[in-house]
Parts: structure tokens; sequence; C-alpha cells
């Protein structure tokens, strides 16, 4: 496998990962979003090979059998999110460093996997009441989801610790400079 860096962003669901990944990407600053691919359905105007590879179980199974996969996880009951050796490497191929948008055992499991040549980045909510409204704003889970994410936030928050950074992200701009800072140094620090 061609070694390249990357980048990895986790965060309890919305404490603002995607959002920090969408600024980082419209730098152009040599990064290339990581697709990962999960068995859940496509949310709103999401598209296949754009946002996620979006597989049945079956092939997602199968996918792991045959080791296709960095790293990979179900996440809840029949939803399983991972991501492919292949996307690593085409783009790597391409001279970029990857960016990644995972959870945070996902996040961990690349970060493990990956070592030196990864930057581990943890989204802090501003606290657990702020997180749920901004689920509740997004208009896209049922209160049942909403309760399960708010339960696995709790669990995740206590993971922080173990990213080589914690960015608080109780400012939307403060936090978009702060990780730029970070990423941009990383990829121009030699790699190890």
């Amino acid at each position: 496998m061609v070694k390249g860096k990357c980048v990895i962003f986790s965060a309890p669901s919305g404490a603002g990962k995607t959002t920090l990944v969408k600024h980082l990407l419209a730098q152009n600053i040599g990064l290339e979003f990581s697709i990962s691919a999960c068995t859940r359905a496509a949310r709103g105007s999401e598209k296949d090979g754009i946002d996620y590879h979006f597989l049945s179980i079956d092939t997602f199974k199968q996918k792991i059998d045959s080791k296709e996969f960095v790293e990979w996880e179900e996440v809840y009951k029949d939803h399983f999110y991972g991501t492919l050796k292949s996307e690593i490497e085409s783009i790597w191929k391409k001279g970029k460093t990857v960016i990644f948008d995972v959870d945070v055992v996902g996040g961990l499991n690349l970060k493990k996997y990956f070592g030196n040549n990864a930057l581990a980045i943890f989204v802090m909510p501003p606290d657990l009441p702020t997180l749920e409204k901004r689920l509740n704003n997004r208009g896209t889970d049922s209160s049942e989801r909403i309760a399960n994410r708010m339960s696995k936030a709790k669990e995740e928050l206590l993971s922080a610790q173990h990213f080589d950074h914690i960015i608080l992200n109780d400012n939307l701009e403060k936090s978009k400079e702060e990780a730029f800072q970070l990423v941009n140094n990383f990829i121009n620090t030699p790699a190890k």
C-alpha cells in the first residue's frame, strides 16, 4: 500500500465535525475526503459515491471477510460503517492527504492503524444540551434516534483524551481557524 498522511476528525454526532471537514476541504491545501462505506439508507440529498458508499449488509459483510476495510464497526444494530482500503490508496496515489469524518471508535481505530502518519482531532461540543439541540435542529432523526445518539455521545466524550488534539466547538469561526492551523501544520511537517 502506498503510504501517505491522513487527518481524522471524530466527534459525537452533532458536534460539528462535518462542518469543519467541509471548511478544510474548501481551503485547497491538498486534502481529499475519504468516503466511508455504510449500510444505512441515504438521508436527504445524500448520494452514493459522494457522501457514502451505500452497501447492503451482505455486501458489507463480504468485504469484511475479504479484508477490504482499514477499519469497520457496527455502530448500531445492522448499521455498519467502515473505511475501504481502496479509497485510501486512491487518494494517496494522487499525492493528497486523506481527511476522515468518522465516529469516535472509527477515529481511534484509524489512529491506531496509521500511527504517526495520522493527526486525530476530537471535536468537542460545548455541552450536552447544546448537542441535543443541534441534533433536533437537523430535522433528520426521530426522537428515538436522537436519544440513542445522546446516550452514545456521553460515552464518546470519555474518549476525547485519546486524540492528538481537542477542538472545543463553541465558536464556529474560532474552531475553523484552529482546525486549519492544526491540519496545515501537520500536512507541511515531514512524515515520521
